[in-house]
């Protein structure tokens, strides 16, 4: 029986059409991969797709729904479609504490405008005013300010002072912000983690223009640093269980801090990773699709799932490895 990759993308051109091809043309028996088509979405029916690679569904709520159905039918959607719903950057904060991986102090902020169909007797439960005095002090002066689920550096501000802060958070509307202590940086680094536990660490610059930041011939880094970030993108991507991800890590006074761990439709756009990253995640992320279509099991559930969730399950803890 023949098995399709299929992709699932948006406004980017240079990776899905070498994926696409890459997959094809490795000649693999009964797999073949393409963009993916949507015609009739009809609830609990079946797709075409053994596999299917999301780098959209974040922008278009319409594919998230393809997706979730696709997967209740069995196809083995990356990234699982029911945890990047469910997921945002302060649980993921919470999470990497949770399995041992540092991350900057974060504390997370009411909106500065109430949600829609609100009003004050909807907020009879937070204490006013909060002890901003104890937050400020945990997480000090500059700090940064992130929308607590988002991405693609929307609305990321660096904040000087509590005066600073109001002014920029007026700025936010409903968005729900983190105030997060800021690392001052000696390395930092961009990595990409397929399959949960093959990683490509890439020197990375977050101050430079966007297609600046990924470091060519960078300087030598110490490789116990590098071999802990491997080990902390592993244990995160697990405890997650992201199948295509980035994370990203800030290195202070010789410790790893994982700054930005969220990433399941993460750029590999040429223009900007470079030819070399880019050759690495085309041929990985083809190797990783090819395998998930071979282990397909018709109308099985195909997805992949963390540690987080299995754990909850079973009422064990996965150990560290």
């Amino acid at each position: 029986m023949m098995k399709k990759i299929g992709i699932l993308f948006g406004k980017e051109n240079s990776f899905p059409q070498a994926f696409i091809q890459r997959v094809n043309e490795k000649g693999i028996k009964d797999i073949t991969a393409e963009a993916v088509t949507i015609d009739i979405v009809e609830q609990a029916k079946p797709t075409d797709y053994a596999v299917i690679i999301d780098r959209i569904s974040q922008d278009v709520p319409f594919y998230r729904a393809y997706l979730k159905n696709a997967a209740i039918t069995g196809t083995a959607v990356i990234n699982n479609p029911f945890w990047w719903s469910a997921d945002e950057k302060f649980f993921n904060n919470a999470l990497a504490v949770n399995v041992g991986v540092p991350v900057p102090k974060t504390v997370i902020l009411p909106s500065s405008f109430r949600p829609d169909d609100t009003d004050e007797n909807s907020f009879r439960n937070l204490k006013l005013p909060m002890n901003w005095d104890k937050m400020f002090e945990s997480i000090g002066f500059p700090a940064y300010m992130k929308p607590h689920s988002g991405g693609g550096w929307k609305s990321v501000y660096r904040v000087n002072d509590p005066e600073d802060l109001w002014a920029k958070h007026a700025e936010t509307g409903q968005l729900v912000m983190m105030l997060q202590e800021e690392i001052q940086f000696k390395e930092y680094f961009r990595c990409y983690v397929l399959g949960t536990d093959n990683v490509h660490i890439m020197q990375y610059e977050p101050r430079n223009p966007h297609h600046l930041r990924y470091v060519i011939d960078g300087p030598e880094v110490d490789p116990a640093i590098l071999d802990t970030v491997k080990k902390y993108c592993i244990r995160l991507c697990k405890a997650l269980g992201y199948d295509f991800n980035t994370v990203e890590f800030a290195v202070r006074d010789g410790i790893p801090y994982a700054i930005d761990f969220c990433n399941p439709a993460p750029d590999a756009d040429i223009n900007s990773v470079g030819q070399t990253n880019f050759d690495w995640i085309v041929e990985n992320a083809a190797n990783m699709a090819i395998e998930k279509a071979q282990a397909y099991k018709k109308g099985k559930m195909n997805l992949t799932w963390g540690t987080f969730v299995k754990d909850q399950i079973t009422g064990k803890k996965t150990p560290f490895k």
